[in-house]
């Protein structure tokens, strides 16, 4: 997990596309300024990052349902809730699973656990579309392969 560059996936542990699924996981820095404040004497995950974790994990599912052929952005988040506290060092495991897709647009359902234990959930809305630059595709492409990303399962039918 990279939170100075909202790098928040390490690596994908499952993908599903039969059942249109992921797993990730993500190690919490035991150290980051962002602890300073978030609280002193008690250092937590803002939640709003775990949010981002679990849209980042949605948004790998739908990347690879598009075999890499378009790109999700945010639309919007619903029934976010946060479970219970996530600690400086903490592995996340992040599953995310396609609800609804089509006209454009696609939800998930995403679950962030702690040792087995949920921490985090939400219903994730995303604007699916061509990937807008070449660049983005470009950074893309070297990001799957940093986390991951099994290739092999593009070709799967």
């Amino acid at each position: 997990m990279d939170l100075d560059y909202f790098k928040l996936i390490d690596r994908i542990v499952d993908l599903n596309l039969d059942a249109k699924t992921i797993t990730v996981e993500a190690q919490v820095p035991e150290k980051h300024t962002i602890f300073e404040g978030h609280f002193p004497g008690h250092p937590i995950m803002p939640g709003v990052l775990l949010t981002e974790a679990m849209a980042q994990t949605s948004g790998w599912l739908l990347i690879a349902l598009t075999k890499f052929e378009r790109m999700p952005f945010l639309a919007a988040i619903k029934e976010a809730k946060m479970r219970g506290f996530v600690s400086p060092g903490d592995l996340l495991s992040i599953e995310a699973s396609l609800v609804h897709e089509g006209s454009g647009y696609a939800i998930t359902a995403a679950k962030v656990r702690v040792g087995g234990k949920l921490r985090s959930e939400a219903t994730i809305t995303f604007g699916v579309v061509p990937f807008p630059h070449p660049d983005l595709r470009v950074h893309m492409d070297a990001m799957a392969a940093k986390i991951g990303f099994p290739l092999q399962a593009l070709t799967h039918d």
